[in-house]
């Protein structure tokens, strides 16, 4: 091993899952650490803690995790916000609340997720953007364990997380709620995987569907299992429910008659190519019944997707997998993170998280009522085209052609009218609303997630919100006017090597917002490295980059593919005297 970089101390807001106690690198030394930056708005992040769980268990005598939660939106500045979060997702290691992005900077992150690993003597060996590095983290621990066991530098044992103490609640981190044709509602009881049918009333507990324990097996309720399960759509039988069963990147069947549950499609692995096309599923998030289809949200990879019940057959519905805001033909469109589905008519309503925006898609074209991009919300009501909301999870669409939106990290329900394209606040002080559900009767039950309940929306008048806006100010990276080089750094994991069997290993997408910042450059290629040339009258932006790198085990008989794929979204201010390259690591080896 050649490069020798210090790891940087840790600092912290505070800690999590420590029992109290504040870390420090000597508390981890002799152990392989790996930092792991998220942020518990982005589903990436999401599904590198799935990846990360099997080899905590696998590695667990040498390998400490610890959760950098450097925030994206303001409510995730929260201490008990991300406490929640801590709890919500399962998170079974130390959380560093580094709230103030000061250990994103000393490590150099620029992309959630991003993963360091530190070797036992406290240096970084390993940077990675991204998620899908499973395969690689585990043969760099392998080879990392076989040298410092040799050196003496492993120690063995016990790890610094301390599990905090568990609630009792009927629900726990509830996610989405429909009406079933008993009056009865079923519930999607999230942290707890399982869905719960509970009374009219929304508070007496009916039944559980579900053993409580995260799975993925089939068979009657008291005997079933999901991971995490979210959206969940009656089909027009009256007697099926499809679950979004996130986690397990599956589509489940609910017979209500018996309560038994079947897999309806993915392969319990996340899409990581358009090969995994209507096969593998990404974090299917919520559904509605439209144009005689499931549509599913795969908040996974920024989609859209179509399910047929009847022939057991799913499909690419929108979107590109670019993480933006872009509308128009809904194959050419981008998204980000769509998380809420509601279908009224022609028009199908979509909660858009990560842009923080309400869209709806009309005779196959996509279209922005609120919203301004990836980087720009808040709490501000008045005209659509100036109204902001925060990281939304669920909308209802109303009889009377309007919609109301769970505005999640507001805390917020939200009601917007197209007639005259206004934007109010219905009620707020709620913790983290999910979802909105309209019964038969009128009746308005919000999915109060925090809380753990679902609360009765108590008629009211609407009222106007002034709120503040805000714009996710990450550092920005200086760059000089004119002709800049991009490079993306990728180092295959160890035992692997670049896979050109089907074509280019490798690929890279760029764009800009706004676009006029980018004069050339923009567009899709199969170099990692790539001139562009930097607009001088334009400020500052944000470069958008996607890169993937096909590889491939090496020098085996039977070789498994791997992709690795990360989208960069780079804050950029241009300044004479700043560097003529942009480095991003896709995946980069410091040892």
């Amino acid at each position: 091993m050649n490069a020798r970089v210090r790891a940087p101390e840790f600092r912290a807001r505070g800690w999590l899952n420590t029992g109290g106690k504040d870390l420090h690198l000597a508390d981890i030394r002799g152990k392989i650490a790996i930092l792991d930056f998220w942020t518990f708005c982005c589903i990436n992040c999401l599904h590198v803690l799935d990846e990360l769980r099997p080899l905590e268990e696998k590695y667990g005598d040498v390998l400490v995790v610890i959760g950098v939660h450097s925030p994206k939106f303001e409510h995730e500045r929260d201490p008990v916000a991300l406490a929640a979060a801590v709890e919500r997702y399962g998170v079974h290691h130390p959380v560093l609340d580094d709230a103030d992005m000061t250990m994103w900077q000393q490590y150099a992150a620029k992309a959630w997720p991003t993963l360091s690993v530190i070797d036992p003597e406290g240096y970084v060996v390993a940077s990675m953007a991204g998620e899908g590095h499973a395969e690689g983290l585990s043969r760099l621990l392998n080879e990392l364990i076989a040298t410092h066991q040799a050196k003496g530098t492993l120690h063995r044992g016990d790890g610094p997380y301390v599990a905090p103490p568990a609630d009792a609640t009927v629900l726990r981190f509830p996610g989405k709620a429909i009406e079933l044709p008993s009056g009865n509602l079923l519930v999607s009881d999230s942290a707890r995987h399982s869905l719960v049918e509970l009374g009219a009333d929304g508070e007496t507990l009916v039944r559980r569907i579900g053993t409580g324990e995260r799975g993925r097996t089939d068979g009657p309720a008291t005997a079933a299992t999901f991971s995490e399960p979210q959206g969940l759509c009656l089909l027009p039988d009256g007697r099926t429910v499809v679950v979004a069963d996130t986690v397990n990147h599956l589509l489940r069947g609910v017979d209500l008659e018996t309560g038994g549950v079947t897999t309806l499609a993915g392969t319990g692995r996340p899409w990581r190519s358009p090969d995994d096309d209507g096969v593998a599923l990404s974090s299917p998030w919520d559904l509605a019944w439209f144009e005689d289809k499931v549509i599913v949200a795969m908040a996974g990879i920024h989609q859209l997707w179509w399910f047929d019940p009847a022939r057991g057959t799913t499909g690419v519905y929108a979107g590109t997998t670019v993480e933006s805001l872009r509308d128009g033909p809904i194959p050419d469109v981008w998204m980000a993170q769509p998380s809420g589905l509601s279908a009224y008519g022609s028009k199908l309503w979509i909660a858009d998280s990560e842009t923080s925006a309400l869209r709806w898609i009309e005779d196959g074209v996509l279209h922005t009522a609120v919203g301004q991009g990836l980087f720009d919300f808040g709490h501000v009501d008045g005209s659509a085209k100036q109204a902001l909301l925060q990281h939304p999870l669920g909308v209802a669409a109303l009889a009377d052609g309007s919609v109301l939106v769970a505005d999640t990290y507001n805390g917020a329900v939200r009601h917007y009218d197209p007639a005259t394209e206004q934007v109010s606040t219905v009620d707020s002080g709620l913790a983290e609303p999910s979802d909105v559900l309209v019964t038969r009767a009128g009746d308005v039950f919000v999915v109060e997630s925090a809380a753990h309940r679902l609360v009765k929306l108590a008629p009211g008048a609407v009222h106007k919100v002034e709120g503040e806006r805000h714009r996710t100010e990450r550092p920005a990276s200086p760059l000089a006017p004119g002709e800049v080089t991009l490079d993306i750094v990728f180092t295959p994991p160890p035992g692997q090597k670049l896979d050109t069997t089907f074509g280019p290993s490798t690929k890279l997408v760029v764009s800009a917002a706004p676009p006029e910042l980018l004069l050339e450059g923009e567009g899709t290629g199969t170099d990692l490295s790539r001139r562009l040339v930097l607009n001088p009258a334009v400020p500052k932006g944000v470069l958008q980059v996607v890169a993937q790198a096909a590889t491939c085990d090496a020098d085996v008989e039977h070789a498994a593919c791997h992709l690795t794929r990360q989208d960069w979204g780079v804050p950029v201010v241009i300044d004479p005297a700043a560097p003529t390259r942009l480095p991003l690591i896709l995946r980069g080896l410091d040892a």
